[in-house]
């Protein structure tokens, strides 16, 4: 167990060796603790509806598709919904199946204007294992974090 500081130093620290256009990397685990000690911290998960109906959603977090399914087409109006639930001043944590959507929507909402944007490593999934499956290396199910399917 950290505290705010040191989780929020730790993840901008990484973003600063990886050069990240926002404000922070985080671990699931980070993410997780951010949400129960940060005042008005929102977690953002960017997966599409399929993903969060078949695969688990986390409680408590706000829903914006970064792309539609099926098809993968880019959700033109993100930042529109993204203001429309997320106060831009409020600490914010995206989250997708890897990292790596959640990557591209932090990047967005700090371009703008979004001034604390932070991804979640790793995403809900995690990475693939030796034999292509996830959920066994990394991510938010992974460190037993709480999450629910519908």
């Amino acid at each position: 167990m950290s505290n705010i500081s040191e989780i929020l130093a730790a993840a901008q620290a990484r973003a600063r060796e990886r050069n990240l256009p926002y404000q922070g990397a985080l671990r699931p685990a980070e993410a997780y603790e951010l949400l129960q000690k940060a005042p008005g911290a929102r977690i953002v998960d960017v997966r599409t509806r399929a993903e969060l109906d078949y695969v688990g959603r986390i409680p408590s977090s706000v829903e914006i598709e970064w792309q539609h399914y099926p098809g993968g087409q880019p959700n033109g109006s993100f930042v529109a919904e993204l203001r429309q639930q997320v106060d831009p001043e409020a600490l914010v944590m995206f989250i997708c199946r890897s990292g790596a959507r959640s990557h591209a929507a932090a990047a967005t909402a700090a371009a703008a204007g979004y001034t604390q944007c932070y991804n979640v490593l790793e995403g809900f999934q995690g990475d693939k294992d030796a034999q292509g499956h996830r959920d066994s290396v990394g991510g938010w199910r992974f460190a037993r974090l709480p999450w629910y399917q519908a």
